[in-house]
């Protein structure tokens, strides 16, 4: 019963899954970049972070809208493999590896989310998959007209 229910709304919740990674990636770059909401972590940020917060803000409204979704989590993935490995694990300056320890959960949770979106892609409700429908009706246009032409 699980089994039938869930690959009926598998699409639909992929596209759930996609827009939520997509806004709370979103609001780190708005925080970063926009200073809000007003958080002392985010007050003086360095350059590297400062980049950090322009993809999350830039790549997490593609990821809301399901635009590129494939190459924008790819790379996505990769900014929080970064973001954990430089700005928790080795933040200290001595590897600090347990990610209670350093802070680093949310940088991994968001790694491997990206990462997942990369590869399934963003769900029915994504502006990939309108683009899709349209250029597979497109192409069925021209088969049938083509077809008729001979």
């Amino acid at each position: 019963m699980f089994d039938r229910l869930g690959a009926t709304y598998q699409p639909l919740v992929l596209s759930l899954f996609r827009f939520v990674t997509g806004l709370l990636v979103f609001q780190y770059g708005v925080a970063k970049i926009f200073k809000f909401p007003a958080l002392p972590y985010f007050a003086k940020l360095p350059p590297l972070i400062t980049t950090a917060g322009g993809l999350e803000l830039v790549l997490g409204a593609l990821l809301i809208i399901g635009l590129f979704t494939r190459p924008v989590a790819f790379i996505l993935s990769g900014e929080m493999a970064f973001a954990y490995f430089l700005g928790h694990m080795f933040k200290t300056g001595e590897a600090v590896f347990h990610p209670l320890n350093n802070g680093g959960t949310a940088a991994i949770l968001f790694c491997f989310a990206c990462l997942y979106l990369s590869v399934s892609g963003g769900g029915s409700l994504s502006v990939d998959a309108a683009l899709q429908k349209r250029n597979r009706l497109e192409h069925a246009e021209e088969s049938r007209f083509g077809q008729a032409a001979e």
